[in-house]
């Protein structure tokens, strides 16, 4: 082989090649947009859990294509001159700047490559603000994120960024969410994730770095006003109201005396526990230090185990506030606001029972339960010309609470804000957690201790208001001493 030929088969000359050189920019500006979307993701605000998809598998994804591009250049040179024999002309690429053809080409494809690197950086700006957005949080992954997504949207935090609450600061936190953007792809597209998606209280984040950039835990709120409308589920749909005053109260001991329900976040004390289960919904532990230093130890009769065998967590706002945003309405709250605000007619015999039982039966998919709701209601009221009221009431409660697909309802979302349907405050205020030094009990199911009932029941009896507050009257009798409400009250009742 002459040595002409061998230096159309050098290496560098192989790479020569439009082919190789448009690979060799797409590669260049893979490495350019990973560079940028790190630093943009470093200097900001708060990190972004999906930064790790568009930075570890996005940018490298062009990368490869990149080089891939750069090696097809290579073969193809390689193939196209042992094709055409030894003696054949070069098919590298030369480029000669004395001849306006060539500087014309190559100032068109410096053109291009600037441009190109040009968007390359204002498309990866704006895929990183697209990723932070609500919408690419619940839409992007449709069925993993529905529940969450139309549940955050009907809730306070509806105009709060998902990434505000579900992202921490600090390099811990920039390097979990990277890899946990990551890992929810691979879920994905493996279609593997868990149904229903649980976040538990072991993963989230502590109310210090969420609640509290927003939420300043010394204000003074006292005590709330607030009003429940519940309807029975008898022929009448009897109403059945509740006016209360809510003794929030406050948690900082330089503004007053800590009292009320606040005062669990008590600035000048500190309240511990061990729960044995992932939603922490069984307390059998406790153990409070006062603003004096005085600490007091609460076990449930069976709990006889050395508390260093187990996690012990600090008391903070997510103990109760578990449900800040995504919260799923149970039936009978949702049919019960339905009636309350009049987008159903409470005068309809046995409405809200029957709006309920159509609401709790299995079905496989949104599409079967709508159908079903449908001919349901149409069955129960065949003669009521307002029927249409009915079955768009259901299904419009149905769409934004229960989630088929995803196995995702009030049943496996508990809140623990109160103690109707869930033990919430009676994790530990079950008259049960007894102070080791056997002299005193935390304290029970005292309902002055958190709220005091003004007026309840309906008609003249409701307008009976009481500012000292009146013993809560069961509707339909008194009920045992021992008994919680959540024993009776599933979310159904």
């Amino acid at each position: 082989m002459s040595e002409t030929s061998q230096r159309r088969f050098s290496l560098p000359g192989l790479f020569k090649n439009w082919l190789s050189l448009a690979g060799a920019i797409l590669a260049v500006a893979s490495c350019f947009a990973f560079i940028l979307l790190f630093v943009v993701d470093l200097l900001a605000h708060h990190g972004n859990p999906y930064m790790g998809i568009l930075a570890y598998v996005v940018a490298p994804g062009f990368l490869f294509l990149g080089l891939g591009l750069v090696a097809a250049g290579y073969w193809f040179q390689l193939r196209q001159l042992r094709l055409a024999g030894a003696a054949a002309p070069s098919l590298a690429l030369t480029i000669d700047l004395n001849r306006p053809r060539d500087r014309k080409i190559l100032g068109a494809f410096a053109a291009a490559a600037v441009l190109f690197l040009f968007m390359t950086a204002l498309g990866s700006y704006q895929t990183y603000h697209y990723t932070e957005s609500v919408q690419f949080c619940g839409q992007a992954c449709h069925v993993p994120m529905e529940p969450e997504f139309i549940t955050a949207q009907h809730s306070p935090h509806a105009r709060v960024d998902c990434v505000a609450c579900h992202v921490g600061p600090g390099a811990v936190a920039y390097f979990r969410t990277k890899v946990n953007g990551t890992r929810q792809l691979y879920h994905t597209v493996l279609n593997d994730f868990d149904r229903p998606i649980r976040l538990t209280a072991a993963k989230q984040r502590p109310a210090q770095e969420t609640c509290e950039t927003c939420h300043w835990p010394n204000k003074v709120t006292g005590d709330l006003e607030k009003v429940n409308r519940h309807f029975l589920t008898d022929e009448k749909n009897t109403p059945f109201t509740v006016k209360l005053l809510l003794r929030v109260g406050r948690g900082n001991p330089l503004q007053g005396q800590p009292g009320g329900i606040h005062w669990h976040m008590n600035t000048g004390s500190k309240v511990e526990y061990i729960a044995k289960d992932e939603l922490r919904s069984i307390i059998p532990w406790i153990r409070m230090t006062d603003s004096n230093g005085v600490v007091t130890e609460y076990r449930t009769p069976d709990f006889k185990d050395d508390p260093s065998k187990y996690t012990i967590h600090q008391m903070d706002c997510m103990d109760c506030h578990n449900r800040p945003s995504h919260k799923f309405r149970t039936p009978n709250d949702a049919v019960d606001h339905a009636l309350a605000e009049g987008y159903v007619d409470a005068a309809i015999p046995w409405v809200k029972s029957k709006m309920v039982a159509a609401l709790v039966q299995p079905y496989a998919t949104k599409e079967e339960a709508l159908k079903k709701i449908d001919a349901a209601l149409r069955s129960a009221y065949p003669n009521r010309s307002d029927v249409g009221a009915i079955i768009g009431q259901t299904q419009e409660i149905y769409r934004l609470n229960f989630f088929p697909e995803m196995k995702a309802d009030w049943r496996v979302h508990p809140d623990n804000i109160g103690h109707k349907e869930w033990n919430g405050c009676f994790r530990c205020h079950d008259g049960e957690h007894k102070a080791t030094d056997g002299k005193s009990t935390v304290k029970a199911s005292d309902c002055t201790a958190c709220h005091i009932i003004m007026g309840q029941g309906s008609g003249p009896e409701l307008d009976k208001l009481d500012s000292q507050g009146v013993k809560f009257a069961h509707p339909g009798g008194e009920l045992d001493a021992g008994s919680k409400c959540s024993d009776c009250h599933d979310g159904t009742l």
